[in-house]
């Protein structure tokens, strides 16, 4: 009886995750995900910094922006149209961090950005991810929809990872020329410092809002 029980609890879960898979907004998710795999593709391609193709290296930088502009469409859409599922809860950061991720790899295999930032930036990445779907296998588990940290993090990752895919100058910063260059290039790294500062923050919630939060809520 018990096992029975268990298993349509189970059954219910996995039907409610599926509900809505083929919504318009969980389609605009998942064609951002087949541009990341493109951008991903041009970006490698291009070389550090574009030197290999600046043509390769502006594409791969517009696609981005595309993608990650996206990201904004599928919420708005699910929102307006009342059309938030759980499956597009859960698909909707994992696009975010297959963009933010590969882009934060790749550039660090290129020397673009600190291996040190990026580890720290998939330490939370990927734990909240698995985190996400340990919530779901939980009795009566539903995913956690991302916080205002976490998007604000979302926001300013994105910024300064556009600006630095944009090629302001082929070869990097260490060969700019004109001020200017330097001082995109500042601001540029500031953006993805205050993301990565707001990125463990967001973290740091998550967790709390899974196992204390839920918790105190279950107690009252």
């Amino acid at each position: 009886m018990w096992d029975m029980a268990e298993e349509q609890s189970t059954q219910s879960r996995k039907n409610s995750l599926l509900d809505g898979w083929n919504a318009p907004p969980n389609l605009v998710t998942y064609c951002r995900i087949v541009l990341v795999v493109v951008f991903l593709g041009l970006y490698i391609a291009a070389g550090a910094w574009g030197t290999h193709s600046t043509s390769m290296r502006w594409a791969a930088a517009i696609i981005f922006i595309i993608a990650a502009c996206t990201d904004k469409l599928d919420g708005w859409m699910a929102r307006k149209y009342n059309q938030v599922t759980e499956l597009g809860k859960l698909m909707d950061p994992i696009a975010d961090k297959l963009m933010t991720c590969g882009t934060l790899v790749v550039a660090s295999v290129f020397a673009e950005f600190p291996w040190w930032a990026t580890i720290l930036f998939l330490i939370r990445e990927i734990g909240i991810t698995v985190m996400r779907f340990f919530v779901m296998e939980r009795p009566g588990g539903k995913v956690i929809a991302a916080a205002w940290p976490g998007k604000l993090k979302t926001l300013f990752q994105c910024i300064g990872l556009a600006m630095l895919l944009i090629p302001a100058q082929i070869g990097g910063p260490q060969h700019a020329a004109a001020a200017w260059v330097n001082v995109y290039y500042v601001v540029t790294y500031v953006m993805l410092y205050v993301a990565l500062v707001l990125c463990l923050y967001s973290g740091g919630i998550y967790l709390y809002n899974t196992f204390i939060g839920s918790r105190k809520a279950a107690n009252d």
